[in-house]
């Protein structure tokens, strides 16, 4: 049973503390009160004319200042308005919308993994908070990877398929995706030293409310603190077919909290924390997960063309814990499991520009590290004999990344040297797959390798440019892959998993050719057209999934596993129309059972999003659209179906209307409704929840207020 916290009343005093401009507003003579509210009476009308709503769906990835349709790479960012309309009720919607990019749906479980290119799991795709690294684990019917983080907080998502240069690229397979929050400089606009906003959003269908207020305040030109809550707390809703999809409720509470020192215009510190708290029903027991990520972050930058250096420390402490189970009689085997992760991590860069004669030489080189514990509590009954092992993991890497310019070619050259350790202790009894002896045994294991990259790009006009590039990567077992045993929950035979600490590293080998082409004033004078396509082919040897024959175990696949595709994007924007549309085309030899224990991470063949909409009124303040999203049937393995029954899932289309109104006071009201024929359907890539009723949600209706200061 979930025990519901409400907390509008905290919000509301939150957001009168920490948005009031002098975190005293009842101490205000009634002159600086009446110059406070002129002040801001000004500053929401330049805000209102000077933006309108999905405006950055041709941006160049915010704060960030990344460009995907002009970097060589299967690069996208999801941008701040994109995740507050399409993903604040599930960022999974936001992100399965982004070419090549899809996520393992579990409507019971609140975490998020991210699939890259059919890849997904086990550190494949390196997700990351504001570049801190979620390598939380659990070993079961899942996709063997979550990060747990509240859409409230997220100001943008960079998505990078494929090999990833620099900082983020250790050990990442298929690529990377960084959920960015809200920084400082998001919150605090047009020269002043206070902002932030509330938001308050209802919806049917169980959607309920959701409340969240952020702040931020510079005290001085060298000090600035934000700060941020947030609530929301779902309950079961129904799907096209009017059914109750059970135990999809959850109740998540969460903050946010950043510093910033800049002494001077070199120096600058950035410390952060954010704190996750969720109660819900997942795998038929009762679990809650906290997640703390803190980092602290230095930049030296002293307008030296030789020196922009980096420096970044972060802990990450995520527990998740099983209680009683509300469906199995006794409350389950399982109760009383907790699997903790304490992850610990830095990076130290620095970028280095110069020219050899007529060369233009960018050179971005550093290290990485990143270090796992796993501690983990099977169940109260056996706390040391089930799937779930303990043991502890690192990976080092040095990189280097060179761009050479000369005219309009550019050829970049990478090198990353990545290297892991693996150690811990287990138990396997007799008649195991791999012929060990019976008894306790250890691991203390490593290995390293070198995995080049190489890009050539042309930029032979302003709004075109074609590239070609190859690429290696490689991934070290995990500590759940290695150290998997004991026995399924309810029974099975004395050991019915078996660890495997021979497991080898995986290593992709790919090619990619793609071009990116942004025009201005194509059709009218203002407008934008921006452009991208490419075409993937990655090999991959040594892949790691299950293995059933002789006992339930992580095995190597023999030979080469292949995933290639077609990865589309576009978006135009005259102002008072706009546009967005991406199309994803993969085939996947990848074998049937291909992660965890009955979870599989085939895309569908064929995936389709187009986005249409308006803008009216003065100063486009109202704006009206809506979302097509296709998916084509999808291939789940015929391990992963009873016999005779069909390994293809049915595709599904899904329609979305949005409506968005801001006012010259700050304030803005948004309605929207989601699956707006009621579709029946089961989301492709799902984790299935042991229930006999499709698991997408039905119609709903929701309306958000939001307040800007």
């Amino acid at each position: 049973m979930i025990t519901r916290h409400h907390c509008a009343a905290l919000l509301a005093c939150v957001a009168f503390l920490t948005l009031s401009p002098t975190g005293h507003v009842l101490a205000q003579t009634p002159e600086e009160l009446a110059a406070f509210k002129k002040k801001a009476e000004e500053t929401a009308t330049a805000q209102a004319s000077g933006t309108t709503y999905l405006k950055t769906i041709t941006a160049t990835g915010g704060k960030t200042g990344r460009d995907p349709y002009s970097t060589p790479a299967a690069t996208s960012t999801i941008t701040a308005d994109e995740v507050e309309q399409f993903g604040n009720k599930n960022i999974d919607d936001a992100l399965r919308a982004t070419p090549g990019t899809f996520t393992r749906d579990n409507p019971q479980n609140p975490g998020l993994a991210v699939n890259i290119r059919g890849l997904e799991g086990s550190g494949r795709v390196n997700m990351m908070i504001d570049g801190v690294r979620q390598n939380f684990r659990f070993t079961g019917h899942e996709a063997q990877g979550f990060a747990y983080i509240d859409p409230a907080f997220i100001s943008g998502i960079d998505i990078s398929r494929g090999a990833v240069s620099g900082v983020g690229g250790a050990g990442a397979l298929a690529g990377a995706a960084n959920l960015r929050t809200y920084n400082i400089e998001d919150l605090l606009t047009d020269g002043k030293n206070y902002g932030g906003f509330a938001t308050a959003s209802f919806g049917s269908n169980k959607a309920g409310w959701s409340e969240s207020a952020l702040g931020a305040y510079r005290v001085n030109d060298s000090i600035a603190f934000l700060g941020g809550i947030s609530k929301k707390d779902p309950g079961n809703y129904k799907n096209g077919n009017g059914e109750v999809v059970p135990y999809t409720e959850s109740d998540l509470i969460s903050g946010i909290f950043k510093t910033e020192i800049t002494p001077n215009d070199e120096h600058s510190f950035k410390l952060s924390g954010i704190l996750y708290n969720n109660d819900f029903i997942a795998n038929s027991y009762d679990q809650s997960i906290t997640a703390q990520t803190y980092s602290a972050n230095y930049a030296y930058t002293p307008g030296n063309n030789l020196i922009d250096f980096r420096a970044n420390i972060y802990y990450n402490d995520i527990k998740m814990k099983y209680d009683k189970s509300p469906v199995i009689p006794g409350g389950g085997s399982a109760a009383g499991r907790v699997i903790d992760d304490k992850g610990f991590g830095f990076d130290v860069s620095n970028t280095s520009s110069f020219d050899l004669g007529a060369v233009a030489v960018t050179s971005n080189y550093g290290v990485e590290y990143f270090s796992d514990d796993y501690d983990v509590v099977n169940s109260r009954l056996a706390p040391s004999s089930g799937v779930n092992g303990s043991g502890k993991s690192s990976t080092t890497s040095v990189f280097n990344t060179t761009k050479l310019t000369y005219g309009m070619a550019d050829l970049t050259l990478g090198l990353r040297y990545d290297r892991f350790d693996l150690e811990g202790d287990g138990q396997v009894s007799a008649g195991n797959p791999l012929g060990m002896p019976a008894g306790p045994y250890s691991v203390d294991s490593s290995d390293g390798r070198i995995n080049p990259s190489v890009t050539f790009a042309l930029n032979p006009v302003d709004w075109l440019q074609p590239y070609v590039k190859y690429a290696e990567t490689s991934r070290g077992p995990t500590v759940n892959e290695t150290f998997v045993g004991g026995t399924h929950p309810g029974g099975g035979a004395p050991q019915f998993f078996f660890p495997n600490p021979f497991l080898e590293p995986e290593i992709s080998k790919g090619w990619e050719i793609g071009a990116n082409i942004k025009v201005d004033d194509l059709l009218t004078a203002g407008d934008s057209f921006r452009f991208r396509a490419d075409y993937f082919n990655n090999d991959v040897d040594n892949y790691i999934t299950a293995n059933f024959i002789g006992g339930t175990h992580f095995a190597n696949v023999p030979g080469t596993t292949k995933v290639q595709g077609i990865e589309l994007e576009g978006a135009y924007d005259a102002g008072f129309v706009f546009a967005n549309v991406s199309y994803t085309h993969t085939e996947s030899d990848l074998p049937s059972q291909v992660n965890g224990f009955g979870a599989q991470s085939y895309l569908p063949d064929d995936i389709f999003t187009a986005t249409l909409g308006a803008r009216f009124l003065e100063d486009h303040r109202l704006t009206i659209g809506g979302r097509l999203y296709a998916v084509s049937e999808s291939y789940i393995g015929e391990v992963n179906v009873a016999p005779g029954q069909s390994p293809y899932q049915d595709g599904y289309e899904l329609v979305d209307i949005f409506t968005n109104y801001k006012f010259k006071n700050g304030f803005e009201l948004t309605a929207s409704v989601l699956n707006v024929f009621d579709t029946e359907y089961t989301p492709a890539l799902s984790t299935s929840p042991s229930i006999a009723v499709d698991t997408g949600r039905g119609r709903t209706f929701l309306v958000t207020a939001k307040a800007t200061f």
